[in-house]
């Protein structure tokens, strides 16, 4: 086995550690009875609504990958995209640093059907792109739409918040504009960026901003069950939260997210309500995509044992397909 392989295992086995302990950190934080009576206070229909906007996300999430296989070159089908996304994606989550966490998942899937290291990146670069144009065009909605809130963590005047916002909201017209006019690659500093085409630059701005939305809707959700809180407020607490997040690069937000939605939203953001938005976006992904890729690993090495010495030093080669 090369070094770079027993480096890809010892990182993901690091990582599904950090996992599990991230896990007990998550509800350690919190007495059971607290966790319990405030989650018992959101009504059912809350939950499942919640569920479904946390679903509706992932599935951007995945849209995300398909479309960034397009941009590399190595267009696979929906399912396979599907799957690499949402695990690599369901633990990078809650390990922080997602592009990093979840490239390492990602790339075991992709480098079996037949994607170079310098494809994976590409994809996953494409990925946080997208994450990044998402973030910028809610954060500029919920700046010119909710400035109030912004100015209690920000400090910041009525006309820099306007300036900011609009700024926010040119990064995604920007980024369009190039692609539709830039065809040469892009320089910055010492790497080169391929802008992806004009009907790609869209879907990362529509979809991207979905995502967006549809985790502010998950969180909004668990907030209007307890306080008085309405969609555009809680959109701007959670993007506050993510730039938070983005720059603190804490896993899974842990702390960070709770800190931010509660500075802005003091009389809403009870314990089981931030509990139960982080047990249903993240813990839940996270138990569901720890298995799928431990049981896809276990698959992979049954079918791809090697008939001889040689073939054992052949990393993931087609034989070694899960789907």
């Amino acid at each position: 086995m090369s070094a770079k392989r027993l480096l890809i295992n010892a990182t993901l086995v690091l990582g599904l550690l950090l996992a599990g302990y991230l896990l007990y950190k998550v509800f350690n934080r919190y007495s059971s009875d607290e966790v319990i009576q405030s989650i018992e206070a959101i009504p059912v229909s809350r939950l499942v609504a919640g569920i479904g906007f946390a679903a509706l996300s992932y599935v951007c999430l995945t849209l995300f990958d398909w479309m960034g296989l397009r941009y590399a070159g190595k267009p696979l089908s929906y399912p396979r995209a599907a799957i690499a996304s949402f695990t690599g994606l369901s633990i990078g989550h809650n390990l922080g640093v997602a592009a990093l966490s979840s490239g390492a998942v990602r790339y075991r899937y992709y480098a079996r059907w037949g994607l170079s290291v310098e494809e994976v990146a590409k994809v996953i670069l494409f990925c946080g792109v997208t994450v990044g144009i998402g973030l910028s065009a809610l954060a500029g909605i919920a700046l010119l739409v909710n400035p109030q809130d912004a100015a209690n963590l920000l400090n910041l005047s009525a006309r820099g918040l306007f300036l900011l916002g609009l700024a926010c909201l040119g990064v995604p017209a920007l980024y369009v504009v190039l692609a539709a006019t830039v065809r040469v690659p892009l320089r910055l500093w010492k790497w080169r960026f391929q802008m992806p085409t004009l009907t790609l630059a869209i879907g990362q701005v529509v979809i991207g901003t979905l995502n967006f939305i549809f985790v502010a809707a998950c969180l909004h959700q668990m907030l209007v069950a307890q306080g008085d809180v309405g969609f555009v407020q809680t959109a701007t607490a959670f993007v506050l939260a993510n730039i938070a997040i983005l720059l603190t690069h804490v896993p899974g937000g842990l702390g960070v997210l709770e800190a931010t939605v509660s500075h802005v939203l003091p009389g809403a953001a009870s314990i089981g309500a931030l509990v139960a938005f982080r047990v249903i976006y993240f813990v839940l992904p996270l138990l569901i995509g720890l298995p799928v890729f431990a049981v896809s690993e276990i698959v992979i090495r049954k079918r791809g044992k090697p008939a001889s010495k040689d073939s054992a030093d052949q990393p993931m080669n087609a034989q070694t397909q899960l789907l």
